[in-house]
């Protein structure tokens, strides 16, 4: 099987992009460790969360904005032998992104992100938004300062 190890964003976009959610790691302030999977939108070097505006994972990331987000895909089991349980294997296309996040204040920037994001499920980004969704909505943004990518069997 063929492994492959990239740490450029044109080689992980397609991968990012193929993704239905990302799995964000943080710390919290015990220094355990914390992951949920969350929507995404992607623009160019930058990943855009949304969540609700206030709960544990928003304690953690106003106090340790570092995050590592993991997004895989394409998983096929293959194996060499049907009878041979350690000859069994799965091929993945897979990008760790790491960064720290930033809260999105103003409202004009919730939208466009919003859309952004939108765009990823749908296709479409001219949504239109009501002021007390947006006010309830916290936005993050992730700046790539590191990406790692592997793809097996690919």
């Amino acid at each position: 099987m063929r492994v492959k190890t990239f740490h450029e964003l044109t080689e992980a976009e397609p991968i990012i992009k193929a993704c239905e959610v990302c799995h964000v790691g943080m710390v919290d302030k015990d220094n355990h460790p914390y992951t949920l999977p969350m929507n995404f939108g992607i623009e160019t070097d930058t990943i855009y969360l949304h969540s609700g505006p206030e709960g544990k994972k928003i304690d953690i990331l106003k106090a340790h904005p570092e995050v590592c987000l993991s997004f895989s895909t394409d998983y096929k089991l293959y194996h060499q032998s049907e009878n041979v349980g350690c000859s069994y294997g799965m091929r993945y296309r897979s990008v760790l992104i790491f960064g720290k996040v930033e809260f999105v204040e103003d409202e004009a920037g919730k939208q466009r992100i919003l859309n952004i994001i939108m765009s990823h499920y749908t296709g479409r980004s001219d949504f239109k938004y009501n002021a007390p969704a947006i006010r309830n909505v916290r936005i993050m943004r992730i700046k790539i300062e590191r990406l790692e990518g592997r793809t097996f069997g690919y």
